[in-house]
């Protein structure tokens, strides 16, 4: 061996003895012990283990799960695992709650805070965890309901002659058509009319005051118009009386129409059904949990799908007394103006009311988000420190918009 040769075989030796000499650079410091391997657990989190080394179907490895390293002094040994949200549910060994969240072990010395919720800043950013703070503000809660409009019952009122006739003419046959107070509707025919008219005039020409003031009564109580009383009274002609006007009672449109020419009537017979829509009613059912914040005069606005984009005032004039079982709704009436007769009957609409007098009162609220609620408890978590977090036991009210 030469001399060269050996010189460079001695110069190896001393940079694999030598730390920080030879080509691959600093010794590779050997792993520390992490102990026994006790299973694989799923890379994703999900409630899969195996016993030997995996692959999910994305191609990732199965992260493997030790035994538990010797503590420091001081940390002591884990009594048991308790749930991540507070919930009153432990476990002897390592668990997960059903959205994934490990179980929060609890050691020696920390049972006087088994209650609270311990996360990483990792484990917040990964969940979305945020806070905010308790804050006192008036819930300025919208009531919305829904309903059709439908006439003012108070605007109703029907043709209905008290006395048998016939129909000669119609002077309003067209239903949908608006009528104003005192115009002719129909001319008809009724020999009880006509007979008592007779009898009137000839009580009258003999002198028996008494029974044409009884002839006269009849008249009034069959529901004669005053001018046609005058009419009858006033003429000589034998015929007065054989025909007489049905008069519209009220102002308003012809919704129902019965009466035909030709056609015989008996008494109390419908013949024209009148309303006046000049005024609308808006029946709106509202939650049972919204009624606390209606009430009688208070005022909405109201759209329909006829004229998007505009609203109508109207407000609140009746509180129905029942609920309906099934859909847990009571019946509201709104009052809306309609005087130029652009809403119709039947329009589907949608009304917003303002919240009430318990509405404006300053409440302690927190974001509905917080809330967690198990059913027979709600629960939101306290923020005690970074990363630290206690349940504490809510009573809840009044919910507005995105807070409780």
């Amino acid at each position: 061996m030469s001399a060269r040769r050996r010189h460079l075989l001695i110069m190896a030796v001393l940079a694999g003895l030598v730390p920080g000499l030879g080509a691959s650079g600093p010794a590779e410091q050997p792993a520390p012990a992490q102990g026994r391997i006790l299973y694989y657990r799923n890379p994703m989190g999900l409630p899969d283990t195996s016993p030997v080394p995996k692959k999910d179907p994305m191609g990732m490895d199965y992260v493997p799960v030790y035994a538990e390293a010797p503590k420091p002094a001081g940390e002591g040994r884990i009594l048991y695992y308790r749930n991540p949200m507070g919930l009153p549910d432990t476990s002897p060994v390592p668990k997960k709650d059903p959205m994934g969240m490990d179980y929060v072990p609890v050691r020696e010395g920390e049972a006087e805070a088994s209650g609270q919720v311990l996360l990483t800043p990792e484990k917040i950013q990964k969940l979305g965890v945020r806070t905010e703070a308790v804050e006192r503000r008036s819930l300025a809660q919208t009531v919305r309901a829904v309903g059709l409009l439908a006439p003012d019952e108070r605007r109703e009122t029907v043709v209905a002659p008290r006395y048998e006739g016939w129909i000669e003419r119609l002077h309003v046959a067209v239903t949908g058509e608006s009528v104003r107070r005192g115009q002719v509707l129909a001319s008809v025919h009724s020999p009880e009319i006509l007979a008592t008219s007779r009898e009137y005039r000839l009580a009258r020409a003999v002198g028996m005051r008494e029974l044409a003031e009884a002839a006269l009564a009849r008249l009034r109580h069959w529901g004669l118009p005053p001018g046609e009383i005058a009419r009858i009274r006033s003429s000589r002609d034998e015929e007065a009386g054989a025909t007489v006007l049905l008069l519209a009672p009220a102002d308003g449109v012809v919704l129902e129409r019965t009466a035909v020419a030709g056609q015989r009537f008996m008494p109390g017979e419908m013949l024209y059904r009148i309303v006046d829509l000049s005024r609308l009613w808006l029946l709106v059912d509202v939650y049972e949990r919204d009624l606390a914040l209606v009430r009688p005069g208070q005022s909405a606005q109201v759209t329909v799908n006829a004229w998007p984009g505009e609203t109508f005032s109207a407000s609140v004039s009746f509180i129905y007394p029942s609920l309906d079982a099934q859909t847990r709704t009571a019946k509201v009436r709104l009052e809306l103006d309609n005087a130029d007769g652009r809403l119709k009957p039947s329009i589907y609409a949608a009304a917003e009311l303002a919240g009430g007098d318990a509405a404006r009162t300053p409440v302690l609220t927190i974001p509905a988000s917080a809330v967690i609620d198990s059913g027979t408890r709600q629960v939101a978590l306290v923020e005690l420190a970074a990363g630290r977090f206690a349940p504490r036991e809510l009573r809840l009210g009044r919910r507005g918009e995105g807070v409780v």
